[in-house]
């Protein structure tokens, strides 16, 4: 099977890859670029565990094929901190204790920075209604959504 190349830019970096045209982006991602971050818990888009950005929109990377992101801007969980520095998501997700596997947290933390990207000030309706696609075994989302709202704060630049 011939390998298509694609270049794209992942988590502020110039990227190129080959992949199989049928690959999926999560594949790519996790097997071809070594990002290992998103994680597959469905490989149908109803988890949320895969969620990245494109091009600023949350997408489940395993719904999308590799050769999609050819010109596009990719951003995993791996692209969400600033060097050592955590984002004020990743901080208020530990300060809430809002993990406990950790397994369906890249996605709620990405799914999460595509909310406050574009709704800087959502209410707790709003954020459970963003959220709902991240499937959740171990939290009880009650943690989640107070971690939500507030980064939401911090981000803002209110004090919390």
């Amino acid at each position: 099977m011939s390998k298509s190349h694609v270049t794209t830019t992942i988590n502020g970096e110039a990227a190129e890859f080959l992949c199989e045209t049928q690959q999926t982006m999560l594949d790519v991602l996790r097997d071809v670029v070594g990002l290992t971050g998103s994680k597959e818990g469905c490989a149908s888009g109803d988890c949320g565990a895969c969620s990245i950005l494109v091009d600023g929109t949350l997408v489940c990377s395993c719904l999308m094929l590799g050769v999609e992101a050819e010109g596009k801007s990719i951003t995993t969980i791996e692209g969400i901190a600033q060097g050592d520095q955590l984002h004020p998501i990743q901080q208020k997700f530990l300060e809430h204790a809002a993990l406990q596997c950790g397994f369906c947290t890249p996605g709620l933390i990405v799914a999460t920075k595509a909310l406050l990207d574009e709704n800087p000030n959502p209410t707790e309706i709003e954020a459970r209604y963003w959220l709902a696609g991240n499937l959740c075994r171990c939290t009880g989302y009650d943690k989640v959504i107070r971690a939500v709202m507030d980064a939401a704060a911090v981000m803002r630049g209110e004090t919390v």
